[in-house]
């Protein structure tokens, strides 16, 4: 099969789960015969279309700030999806795979699948409904309804989740069309890395976003300072959100106790995780959280919030971790509560790694390849 898969940030040059979903995939996928070919920001140095990892990576426009003020730039959505029509249209597929979000490269594919007359899916990491006022404030209408403009675009989705399709449904959507599609893990290669000499209480991994709410982290280490004086906190990621929570952790009293990383390898994030007791993840809108799977697979347990728009939460239980309030009282209690009981931990670590085995990424891809042949 010929595959397309469109989305403006492209892995490793942007860290992200929806951007490594579509690496390991369309990595496996090539593996398997078919031709694999990724539309995105030219985020690389040379020509406009370039090989990787058995895939054509295709570079529809010059990189664009992602990230304007905190928030997703609308400017570079609409730059992208425009950009994106004489790139993709120039080629024949078999199927064309659209993340939704940013949504207006959504209706450049639509275009297209009609133009060629090529199936169309439409892939949902998350769907924001009324969160789009949170986001925007009263702007937000728009959002919300362009989102729902995108949902009538084709007959075939898939969702991450089971939260993400329950939230595709309350659009309208016609459940028979949504199919659900896990992200997953590379349990070899995990299982290949050796943990890293940087040894750490818990640790941190994601986008510096404010819906993953860090400063709450933050503060829950302050609190966990009081009973536990040597705690070490690492943080490892970038994002819009930094400098402030670098001030933050200036503070007296955290300076030791909180280190950020920036953005590393991906080996290099696995050997971390390895090395710490606990990961945390206190975001409040995820829509799948793979860092919680490649957790479980270095037998870390997890603490995460509890949230509507926070799927991660769906993935933990008793066995392999905590899911508690968006709270800083409360995390830090979480937090006391695994660092303090070796004996709680190994139960959950054994846990984890038995949940993870279900999330190999060459068993997932091998049910994505038949739903395109399908």
């Amino acid at each position: 099969m010929k595959i397309a898969f469109v989305y403006d940030a492209v892995y490793p040059w942007i860290k992200g789960g929806a951007e490594k979903r579509i690496y390991e995939f369309g990595k496996r996928l090539a593996e398997r015969g078919n031709e694999v070919h990724v539309f995105g920001v030219k985020w690389w140095e040379g020509t406009d279309i370039i090989e990787y990892e058995g895939m054509a990576l295709h570079g529809v426009c010059a990189p664009v700030e992602l990230y304007v003020n905190g928030r997703r730039s609308i400017s570079e959505a609409i730059i992208f999806s425009i950009k994106l029509f004489p790139h993709l249209i120039r080629g024949r597929f078999d199927v064309i795979d659209v993340s939704a979000f940013p949504y207006f490269s959504c209706f450049t594919v639509k275009l297209i699948s009609l133009l060629r007359r090529t199936p169309m899916i439409i892939t949902w990491h998350e769907v924001w409904g009324d969160y789009w006022y949170e986001y925007m404030g009263w702007r937000g209408f728009f959002g919300k309804q362009v989102e729902h403009l995108v949902s009538k675009l084709t007959n075939s989705s898939i969702a991450v989740s089971s939260l993400t399709k329950k939230n595709l449904v309350s659009l309208g959507v016609n459940s028979e069309n949504i199919r659900i599609v896990l992200n997953g893990i590379d349990l070899k290669k995990i299982a290949d890395i050796q943990p890293s000499p940087y040894e750490c209480d818990l640790i941190f991994v994601g986008r510096l976003i404010k819906e993953k709410n860090v400063d709450v982290l933050i503060e829950a280490v302050g609190i966990v300072k009081e009973a536990l004086p040597g705690v070490k906190c690492h943080i490892i990621g970038d994002g819009p959100e930094k400098e402030r929570l670098l001030g933050l952790a200036a503070e007296p009293g955290l300076t030791g106790n909180v280190t950020f990383f920036g953005f590393l390898g991906y080996e290099e994030i696995i050997a971390r995780i390895k090395s710490s007791k606990v990961l945390v993840l206190p975001s409040s809108r995820e829509g799948f959280g793979i860092v919680v799977i490649e957790a479980f697979a270095c037998g870390v347990p997890v603490i995460t919030v509890k949230g509507e728009r926070n799927a991660a939460s769906l993935l933990v239980n008793e066995k392999t971790g905590l899911v508690v309030n968006l709270d800083a009282g409360e995390l830090g209690d979480a937090v006391c509560t695994l660092i303090a009981n070796d004996a709680l931990r190994e139960r959950m670590r054994w846990a984890a790694k038995d949940v993870a085995k279900d999330y190999d990424w060459d068993m997932i891809a091998l049910q994505l390849s038949y739903l395109y042949e399908d």
